[in-house]
């Protein structure tokens, strides 16, 4: 099948935001972050990179189960999944040679993600798309995100990491891009059988050249493969709105896809209770499809792999009323 009309025809998929980021839970040293999405605690409450690090010592999801979260997505009535292979932390979730910053090489896990989701899609018969930030790199010097200033959430923080690398002048994005970026794109593209879509993020820093090379290199290695509009510079397949964003129209009949979450972050936040009913998420389901908008709907696991009780009984109620 043709890969714009697959997409499409999907309507439905999960999201799932989860990394070392979910071992905090939206708390540091006994603050939280308030309003704030949990994934980018790194960012909001500065943590150095060199204690950041020190939660790959404490990753060891003994109850992540892939084939538990992509059933899951199915009985919802979802057709694909959407997982960050690495988010703006630059902690890779997939057993990467270009950095040894990963969940394989470093973590007591010791297991490749995005591989054993690959397999739990095969078998039940999901797309898998994976979420890739190609701008911002917190671990790496010369991430991107270094030619804004506090930007993020109402101005409650940068983009870059200005804490370890507070030189900002001394940045140069392309380096990343050659050492770190470029590296593990062609990883993800190439290890793990084939893929619905790639979602790049937050496209600030790279320039237009950067940005085909990336595009290019998607279509060479996966033509049936589709890029999201947050690639930047113009480029992508399909129109990702914006947050939690829901459309009132689409008159264009373009390729549209809303990210949106089951509470009020993407990551795992444990005191986040602001749930979404069955009542809401069918609702937006049934209004977004109606314009040919597909519902990428997101789920925040915890340190230990666990999808949260209410959203696993939000979406199983979801999928019993489709």
């Amino acid at each position: 099948m043709d890969s714009k009309q697959w997409f499409r025809d999907a309507k439905f998929g999960m999201m799932i935001h989860w990394g070392l980021y979910s071992l905090l839970g939206g708390e540091w040293k006994g603050r939280r972050m308030d309003n704030y999405i949990a994934e980018w605690a790194q960012q909001y409450f500065r943590i150095p990179l060199a204690e950041y690090r020190k939660l790959c010592g404490a990753f060891d999801p003994v109850f992540f189960d892939a084939e538990e979260w992509v059933k899951l997505a199915k009985d919802a009535g979802m057709k694909y999944v959407v997982f960050t292979s690495k988010h703006h932390d630059g902690f890779a979730m997939f057993r990467s040679s270009a950095d040894p910053y990963n969940v394989y090489d470093a973590t007591p896990f010791g297991r490749d993600v995005v591989a054993e989701l690959a397999e739990a899609c095969k078998k039940y018969g999901l797309r898998l798309g994976l979420y890739y930030s190609q701008d911002l790199d917190w671990a790496h010097p010369h991430g991107g995100g270094y030619t804004l200033g506090k930007d993020w959430c109402d101005h409650a923080a940068y983009l870059t990491n200005n804490w370890d690398f507070p030189d900002d002048k001394a940045k140069n994005y392309s380096i990343c891009f050659e050492e770190k970026i470029k590296p593990q794109v062609k990883e993800i593209l190439t290890g793990y059988g084939d893929l619905c879509l790639i979602w790049f993020d937050v496209p600030v820093t790279l320039n237009r050249d950067q940005t085909d090379e990336l595009y290019r290199m998607v279509k060479f290695y996966q033509p049936d493969c589709l890029v999201n509009s947050r690639i930047g510079n113009g480029y992508g397949d399909y129109v990702s709105a914006e947050d939690n964003f829901i459309p009132s129209e689409n008159d264009a009949g373009i390729l549209y896809e809303s990210p949106c979450t089951l509470n009020d972050t993407w990551g795992f936040k444990y005191y986040d209770n602001n749930w979404k009913s069955a009542d809401t998420i069918l609702e937006n389901l049934r209004h977004m499809n109606g314009l040919g908008v597909n519902y990428l709907l997101n789920v925040g696991p915890d340190h230990l792999g666990r999808i949260p009780g209410p959203s696993v009984d939000i979406l199983r109620e979801v999928g019993s009323r489709l």
